[in-house]
């Protein structure tokens, strides 16, 4: 089977405002693979879990396309769960797609096409899955790529400072803190980033502030 035709599971495809990242604000194309080996106790995408709708990477790419949107974001649940997720980035990037990938830094991420910026989390104790982080993949990532820190409490922004200090120490990546929706406060993290000199920027779910009450497609 040639890469173009082979098929992955895909819960959403749509065109909205990226919500996070350094290109929050910008108009973007999402393709949420269905599909995650994890369970974050905050996860808001729980309904990607199932297999989704089973698309050859030439029509996803095609749909793309007619959507018309020149920044492209392939997420998840976890879409390097899927077999399939390497090519369709690759594919992508080659029709002459700006392409984003959100990872949770708990998959293997190697192999990624080098043109696709990656948005890996650093999954800390308050989502229940830290035992899970690739420390020497999060701390291989480029000047390209960003490391998304979500945050519930103070405690785990001071276990996510020891690690960036740590096995993390002189990570090249963009570093961006984010408050868990409805746990802690934007200005309770902007007041910890202040206090603890934290590096990176703090960053708001821009999708969540434009449609409170939407769940999906957005």
């Amino acid at each position: 089977m040639s890469a173009a035709a082979e098929r992955v599971g895909v819960t959403e495809l749509y065109a909205s405002i990226q919500g996070e990242s350094t290109h929050m604000g910008r108009p973007c194309t999402f393709i949420r693979l269905a599909g995650c080996p994890l369970r974050c106790r905050w996860c808001d995408t729980e309904y990607s879990f199932d297999a989704g709708n089973r698309m050859a990477i030439d029509d996803v790419v095609r749909a793309v396309r007619d959507l018309g949107v020149p920044l492209v974001e392939v997420t998840g649940g976890e879409p390097l769960s899927q077999h399939g997720c390497r090519p369709l980035m690759t594919a992508l990037a080659t029709a002459g797609f700006e392409v984003l990938l959100e990872t949770s830094g708990c998959v293997d991420m190697s192999g990624i096409d080098p043109r696709v910026t990656v948005i890996a989390d650093l999954k800390c104790p308050g989502s229940g899955e830290q035992a899970r982080n690739l420390w020497p993949q999060l701390q291989a990532l480029r000047a390209q790529d960003e490391l998304k820190i979500v945050v519930a409490d103070e405690a785990d922004v001071d276990w996510a400072l020891e690690k960036l200090a740590g096995p993390l120490n002189g990570v090249a990546a963009k570093v961006l803190w984010s408050p868990v929706y409805g746990e802690m406060g934007g200005a309770q993290l902007a007041a910890l980033i202040l206090s603890r000199k934290a590096p990176g920027r703090m960053q708001i779910q821009l999708h969540k502030v434009l449609w409170p009450d939407v769940d999906r497609g957005v």
